[in-house]
């Protein structure tokens, strides 16, 4: 697994120049956020591979129930939400979870939108919700691209490997 994978720090600028002269998904930036049962949504920001392949097959995956998604967000912020963490004594990973800006001292809190359009309005390049029928659903922001509004994309519904 890459560096990237774990939720090491690393500079921003040649992960953002890879994304944009090549295509590669490193450092893909997104939200997860979950409907409250008044439609208000909140989210956290989460860093790195946020496309659907990865990100949305992850919290498929582990975050897959209205618990365990709420409690994925009530950390805040994140690198990554699903890394090996913590290491032990020998430098060996000990178990998978997320890696949480507050975990380096950083204050994060989730944000609260009011509605849907509210979070889809301005943001990352993929914004997830776990809605109230208990189930992920993504949205490509088209960030890149100008006057184009949000679309939902597919999840693969494969799981990843860990």
């Amino acid at each position: 697994m890459s560096k990237w994978h774990r939720g090491l720090d690393a500079p921003f600028v040649l992960p953002y120049i890879m994304k944009v002269n090549n295509g590669d998904h490193m450092a893909t930036r997104s939200r997860i956020g979950i409907m409250l049962p008044d439609e208000s949504i909140l989210s956290v920001y989460h860093h790195w591979d946020g496309y659907p392949e990865w990100l949305g097959r992850i919290l498929k995956t582990h975050y897959n129930t209205r618990e365990k998604a709420s409690e994925l967000i009530d950390g805040g912020d994140m690198s990554c939400c699903w890394t090996e963490l913590p290491m032990d004594h020998n430098g060996n990973p000990s178990e998978y979870g997320p890696n949480y800006y507050s975990q380096r001292g950083e204050d994060c809190p989730p944000r609260l939108d009011a509605n849907k359009y509210d979070y889809l309005a301005d943001g990352e390049e993929y914004a997830y919700i776990f809605t109230l029928d208990d189930e992920w659903i993504c949205y490509d922001r088209h960030q890149f691209e100008e006057n184009t509004m949000p679309t939902i994309a597919e999840i693969p519904s494969a799981a990843l490997a860990v």
